[in-house]
């Protein structure tokens, strides 16, 4: 049983890829990172002794912080936030503990360099619509929170990516793209070893509607529909990231949780 400060592994997944996610902090000592230097979804390292540091971006915030085994290291660290007023978890068996259940891990190796701010930066082509809007998503909740993305003419992407030491995706001939028939999602999901049932199955629905292969999904052309219409509500691309942020949001829940609910007309007998 898990004690009044910790949360289990299970219920921490549940949490993971969703807006209302607690910020995940990865304390781990550089050797213990250094014998499996791979993340916990949407984790981002931090120093067990700087904790103080921590209280701008904890301010109304929530946080889980794991060590490798769950004891002395987050739980001081913790203990510390707390003490600041600041609502802190740990992580029932820490690292190990979620490596064990099998749960899913980034390939931290696979993340570009961050900047000084401690961001790693993208950029793409502007106006985007499916892939450009689900990769972004993809990156800012599981791989990192902090991620910040940049639109600019399709001519200048890989200039703009030179000056200003950014990551291309999602354009032709780089590391970031479409492989064969599979689209720039599923390039992510296999490179940052994030393939599980939910993130599947919606990569399934973004290759349908980016791809318009509408037949390997019959939600793909509801995706497209709203993508299209969401690229034609906003003029600023950052202020349609924001919002497409929400549309997989659902999409991921429904992934997750929903796809087996039908809803109809006139509600059966009994129906909740």
């Amino acid at each position: 049983m898990a004690s009044p400060t910790e949360i289990t592994p299970a219920q921490l997944v549940r949490l993971i890829g969703t807006p209302n996610a607690p910020v995940l902090i990865d304390v781990r000592t550089d050797e213990d990172f250094a014998g499996d230097p791979r993340p916990i979804p949407g984790a981002v390292r931090h120093h067990y002794r700087d904790t103080d540091a921590l209280l701008p971006v904890l301010a109304g915030r929530s946080a889980v912080l794991y060590c490798q085994k769950g004891f002395k290291i987050s739980q001081g660290a913790a203990a510390l936030l707390r003490a600041r007023g600041i609502t802190a978890e740990t992580l029932q068996g820490g690292q190990f503990g979620w490596r064990d259940a099998g749960l899913p891990m980034v390939t931290a190796s696979k993340l570009p360099k961050p900047n000084a701010q401690g961001e790693t930066l993208w950029v793409t082509r502007h106006r985007p619509k499916v892939d450009r809007i689900a990769c972004p998503w993809l990156i800012r909740r599981f791989v990192d929170p902090h991620a910040q993305f940049l639109f600019v003419e399709p001519s200048q992407v890989m200039v703009v990516a030179e000056k200003f030491d950014a990551t291309p995706f999602d354009v032709e001939d780089v590391f970031w793209s479409h492989r064969g028939d599979r689209c720039t999602f599923d390039t992510m999901l296999d490179e940052f070893g994030l393939s599980f049932d939910a993130l599947d199955r919606l990569a399934t629905l973004v290759r349908g509607a980016d791809t318009n292969r509408h037949d390997l999904a019959p939600e793909a052309a509801g995706l497209l529909a709203v993508s299209l219409g969401l690229s034609r509500m906003y003029r600023d691309d950052l202020a349609q990231l924001e919002a497409g942020l929400g549309l997989y949001d659902a999409f991921y829940r429904w992934a997750r949780d929903a796809t087996s609910e039908t809803h109809t007309w006139p509600t059966p007998s009994g129906a909740g």
